[in-house]
């Protein structure tokens, strides 16, 4: 049987994109069972409560929840169990410092396959405040008035003319 190559996005964590500024992004490999791999397969797993820490010089996955997998036996997994990260010894010492710093954060972004094996996007982010997320929220609603702007103009319409 031939590997599997290209990525497979499984799950996307888009608040963590509103509620965090993201200073560098990681890509680690997940310490998974099978009943694991094959539900993250099926396309099933949620990244919303999910963050990182680091315990005894390694990296760890809290609250990512991969749901059992239904054709699973005794042998299934629990859903939300801290899952190990591999991540290269350099980048954890890395990661160690930048923590310790104060206001940064370890938050998934992203659950995939990667040339078959599960990897996830780790940032290195700190957390927004509302007035932040708000002028977010107000740039990204300018941005998109522009390029509709754009397209009516080359279009050869006018807002009125709408």
């Amino acid at each position: 049987m031939a590997r599997e190559s290209g990525t497979k996005l499984v799950a996307q964590n888009k608040k963590a994109r509103h509620d965090y500024h993201i200073e560098a992004t990681y890509e680690a490999g997940l310490v998974l069972t099978g009943t694991e791999v094959k539900a993250l397969r099926a396309g099933r797993a949620s990244l919303v409560d999910g963050f990182a820490t680091v315990k005894d010089g390694e990296l760890w996955l809290h609250n990512v929840h991969i749901p059992e997998y239904s054709q699973g036996t005794w042998t299934n997994h629990a859903p939300r169990r801290v899952r190990k990260l591999l991540l290269r010894k350099d980048e954890i010492s890395k990661l160690i410092g930048k923590t310790k710093e104060g206001g940064l954060t370890l938050v998934p972004l992203s659950l995939y396959f990667k040339n078959g094996y599960a990897k996830v996007e780790l940032a290195l982010a700190r957390g927004k405040k509302h007035y932040d997320k708000r002028q977010t929220i107000a740039a990204r609603d300018a941005q998109r008035e522009t390029q509709r702007e754009m397209g009516r103009r080359l279009k050869g319409r006018s807002a009125r003319e709408d």
